[in-house]
C-alpha cells in the first residue's frame, strides 16, 4: 500500500521534552468546528484534517452550513497560512520528522467555480503542496484532496494540479490511477447498520473486509464518515485495515491510538 499506511512516527515537539506521535491514520472530521481549528488537531498529532468550504463573493469560506458562514473564517486564514508558517519553521515539513499530512477540502458550493477559485488560491502555497502530474506525484509537505462537490472532469483535464481527488467506493471500478485519486471515502450508513453496540453482524463484517480489500488491491486508501465514533468502532476499523479513522473526538482517538501503539510495543 501507499506510504500513508504507517501508523505512528515519533517526533519531538518544539519546546517540550515529551515526544509527540503524529498519527497518520487519525482524521479530524469537520476540523473547523473545534475551538482552535487545525491547531487542536496538530497538538494531538493528527496527520489529516478536513475543512468544508463555500465560495462566496470570490472568497473560500470555511463552514458546515451556509448560515454559519463568517467572512473572516477563510480557508487561507484557518488552514493554508498557518500550515505554510509551520512548514517553513520545520524545514519543509508539518511535523519535525517526516510524516504525511493531508488537508481534505470538502466543497459545499458549486463544483467548477469553487475549484477555479481554489486553484488560484493554492498557487500561493505551491512551495508546500503536493503536485499531481501526468507522470506521477511530486510529494510536498501538505497534500490537498478535494471531496464533496468535486469538479472531477475539469480537474482531470488539467495536466498539473495542486490537489487530488477523494473518490467514493464505486469509483474503484473507474480504474483511475491512485496518484490521481489516492483516497476513497464513503458514508458508513450507506453500507452498514451497525451503530457501535454489540457485535458487528457477520454479513456486515464480510462486506467491510471486502470493501477494504478491493480498494487496497487497486492501491487506494479507505475512509468512512458517519461511522460510530467510539473505541469499539475504532478497533473494528483498524482491524479491517481502514486507513483513515474519522473522528470528532480528537483527544479520545489520539489516546486510543497511542494505547494501541504501546500495546504493540510491549512484549
Amino acid at each position: 500500500m501507499l506510504h500513508w499506511l504507517a501508523l505512528f512516527v515519533p517526533v519531538q515537539s518544539a519546546g517540550t521534552a515529551q515526544p509527540v506521535l503524529p498519527l497518520v491514520r487519525a482524521h479530524s472530521h469537520n476540523d473547523y468546528r473545534h475551538p482552535r481549528p487545525l491547531f487542536d488537531a496538530l497538538d494531538q498529532g493528527f496527520c489529516n484534517v478536513e475543512a468544508d468550504v463555500f465560495l462566496r463573493d470570490g472568497e473560500l469560506l470555511v463552514a458546515h452550513e451556509e448560515d454559519e458562514i463568517q467572512p473572516e473564517r477563510t480557508l487561507e486564514a484557518l488552514y493554508l497560512e498557518p500550515l505554510l508558517e509551520r512548514v517553513r519553521q520545520n524545514g519543509g515539513k508539518v511535523y519535525p520528522a517526516e510524516s504525511p499530512f493531508t488537508l481534505l477540502i470538502d466543497v459545499k458550493s458549486e463544483a467548477e467555480p469553487t475549484w477555479r477559485a481554489l486553484r488560484l488560491v493554492l498557487e500561493r502555497y505551491r512551495e508546500m503542496l503536493t503536485v499531481f502530474e501526468p507522470t506521477g506525484v511530486r510529494r510536498g509537505a501538505v497534500t490537498v484532496l478535494i471531496s464533496g462537490n468535486r469538479a472531477a472532469s475539469l480537474m482531470l483535464s488539467e495536466t498539473s494540479r495542486l490537489a487530488g481527488l477523494d473518490g467514493r467506493f464505486p469509483d474503484v471500478d473507474l480504474g483511475l490511477n491512485p496518484s490521481v485519486m489516492p483516497l476513497l471515502s464513503d458514508n458508513w450508513t450507506r453500507y452498514f447498520t451497525w451503530s457501535g453496540r454489540g457485535p458487528l453482524p457477520a454479513r456486515e463484517r464480510e462486506q467491510l473486509w471486502s470493501i477494504v480489500q478491493k480498494a487496497h488491491s487497486a492501491g487506494y486508501l479507505v475512509r468512512f464518515w458517519s461511522a460510530p465514533d467510539t473505541p469499539a468502532a475504532w478497533e473494528l476499523l483498524l482491524d479491517a485495515g481502514v486507513d483513515l479513522i474519522n473522528t470528532d473526538n480528537l483527544e479520545g482517538l489520539a489516546r486510543f491510538l497511542r494505547e494501541k501503539e504501546r500495546s504493540v510495543a510491549t512484549p
